[in-house]
């Protein structure tokens, strides 16, 4: 009989012909990680992410020209798709790379069923967009401190009436040298200009013509030459990713501390093996904390990330493993997370900005009249160390024996500052009003979670002992951040986590160039400007520690935001989850990880 056409729908089962007629032969079964974000992402274009989550997504989809060492610490750049480190000219002023031919983008309409090359003019391309006003760059302010030679003034020509930015303008900041080669110039040294070449999250490729062909909705339309490309994805609700079939051949590598057995069996475990191991990523949007809770305990997650506080004493009593998760085969990753939680105040607030000295004071009083010791011990369940700054544990920068006003809690000197400058009981309700007699109430924003929940309710009890009113706005995350970022909140608590090894990236939170975007207070100081510019052509040392801890008594002294905690964190992993261990820095972990399909729940 001859057969003309078969066609077979089945998941598990593909069909061959051989000599001996139909053969089933059965395919092997998906690895998939599952796991759960706290909060919405925004969108995958790396030039206009800002928010946590949404980076984590674009660090696996697209590539940097370098990345950090998934095993090595403390921690280690190293090449990517760039061939070899970069070659630094003896003036620390230029930076050449050269690109690995034979990468390719993962298939898209964009290219007309081309394989499209990554190419050293992708990488121009995506700096570029960091510039375009169009694109509304978070990390915008951060490249235009590295002084890239021509970049400002086509920045400047693109933000004229009716311009448009000039891609095909060639600038000697920023330049193809040929197909495979970028070079980067800068106006002064620039020692640690490297970490801009090592966050595919922010600085990863993208083609142009995929820009071009989806426009405005290029948040939704992520293509790039990373392990993992984008399957579907129901906004706030779900994401899920599949393995990019064009990635190309990779294999795990890593440098382990020899004092680390942990790490060493990891290696030991996986050196060799060709990445991405797992075939599919999935991750579920469950902002409520018992829900994300109980998903994990009932293995619909293989890790959960950030355990959330209000169940430490139930899961980590004494910060130990408890023991019933210890008979499930529960694995634990505790480590101090290179974060700091915030609030921050609107320095064009009426009632909250401004420089005088009774604003000032206003702003010291609410600060000094937060316990956040109470905030450790109450909704953080111990799970966090006071802030004395911007400066996140494990970059340079931190200093634990640095102390500062900020992790002060004295009622008696915020009372002073408030009636020192008029912020008393004018009319006699039991609440402070404005020294022009105007009522004083405190507008912080904040999302419908239990934690924040949690952390309204410090902030009420301490506010209300002080004689302060303080209302709660309730609303998602990425609203806030669109408000935020356009001036339009008074006040509002978020975390700020560290994209490098180096501490210079929280003291941009004050920076006054990145007002609006960084610089979500939109504080403004020229002597911290000058401070935080001279900090930046320093090499690492204590005399530029000094510098920045000086920066960060400035900070202190305006309190345009209140820093309250930095975070130690612990991730907990499923018995059938292989080689996990929380990166510092890096968000590209997917592609390290394993399933064990014979431990995984069928």
């Amino acid at each position: 009989m001859k057969i003309k056409f078969l066609r077979v729908f089945c998941c598990v089962l593909a069909f061959t012909l051989s000599a001996g007629g139909l053969q089933a032969q059965t395919r092997p079964p998906e690895k998939v990680l599952r796991y759960a974000f706290p909060t919405a992402e925004t969108g995958f274009d790396p030039q206009q992410l800002s928010d946590l989550y949404s980076r984590v997504v674009a660090a696996n989809i697209f590539d940097g020209l370098y990345d950090y060492d998934y095993l090595a610490r403390p921690v280690k750049v190293r090449p990517n798709v760039a061939v070899g480190m970069p070659v630094m000219s003896s003036d620390s002023r230029t930076i050449t790379v050269r690109i690995k031919p034979g990468i390719y983008f993962a298939d898209d309409p964009a290219f007309e069923g081309k394989k499209r090359e990554l190419t050293a003019h992708d990488f121009v391309y995506s700096y570029k967009r960091h510039y375009d006003p169009k694109v509304k760059s978070y990390a915008y302010s951060d490249l235009e401190e590295e002084k890239l030679v021509g970049m400002d003034a086509l920045r400047r020509d693109a933000e004229k009436p009716g311009a448009s930015f000039n891609y095909d303008q060639e600038v000697e900041g920023i330049r193809a040298v040929d197909r495979y080669t970028i070079q980067f110039r800068t106006q002064e040294a620039r020692p640690r200009f490297i970490y801009f070449l090592s966050d595919p999250s922010l600085f990863g490729a993208v083609a142009r013509e995929v820009v071009e062909k989806y426009g405005d909705k290029i948040m939704e339309h992520p293509v790039g030459s990373g392990p993992f490309k984008l399957d579907q994805w129901t906004r706030s609700s779900k994401i899920s990713l599949v393995r990019n079939p064009a990635y190309r051949e990779q294999y795990y590598e890593a440098e382990p501390p020899a004092d680390d057995p942990k790490s060493q069996a990891i290696y030991q475990q996986m050196k060799g093996k060709r990445l991405p191991m797992v075939d599919r990523v999935e991750i579920s949007i469950i902002e409520e904390i018992q829900p994300r809770w109980l998903s994990f305990l009932g293995a619909e997650q293989d890790l959960l990330e950030r355990l959330p506080n209000a169940f430490a004493y139930q899961a980590i009593p004494n910060n130990r493993l408890a023991p019933n998760l210890v008979k499930k085969g529960i694995g634990i990753e505790r480590v101090p997370n290179p974060d700091v939680t915030v609030t921050y105040f609107n320095m064009e607030d009426p009632i909250v900005g401004g420089y005088t000295p009774d604003k000032v004071a206003l702003r010291r009083a609410v600060a000094l009249s937060y316990n956040a010791e109470e905030e450790i011990r109450l909704p953080r369940r111990n799970q966090a160390i006071p802030a004395q700054g911007p400066i996140q544990p494990t970059t340079f920068g931190y200093d634990p024996h640095f102390k500062t006003e900020m992790s002060e809690f004295s009622r008696a000197k915020s009372a002073a500052l408030l009636d020192m400058y008029g912020y008393v009981d004018k009319d006699g309700d039991g609440w402070r009003d404005m020294p022009d007699g105007k009522p004083l109430v405190l507008h912080y924003s904040t999302t419908p979670t239990a934690s924040d929940r949690e952390l309204n309710e410090i902030w009420k009890k301490n506010m209300n002992a002080a004689g302060i009113k303080i209302e709660f706005k309730t609303g998602k995350w990425p609203e806030h951040l669109k408000a935020a970022r356009a001036g339009k909140l008074m006040m509002w608590g978020l975390g700020y986590s560290a994209a490098n090894p180096d501490g210079a990236g929280a003291l941009a939170l004050a920076y006054g160039p990145a007002k609006g975007e960084g610089n979500l207070p939109r504080f403004e100081n020229a002597e911290f400007d000058k401070l935080y510019q001279k900090q930046q052509l320093m090499p690492d040392g204590p005399e530029r520690l000094a510098v920045m801890q000086q920066a960060v008594k400035i900070m202190v002294a305006y309190m345009p935001y209140k820093f309250t905690t930095h975070r130690i964190l612990t991730d907990m992993t499923q018995p059938w989850l292989l080689g996990y261990r929380h990166h510092p820095v890096d968000m590209g972990f997917w592609k390290y990880v394993d399933i064990d399909l014979s431990k995984a729940p069928k």
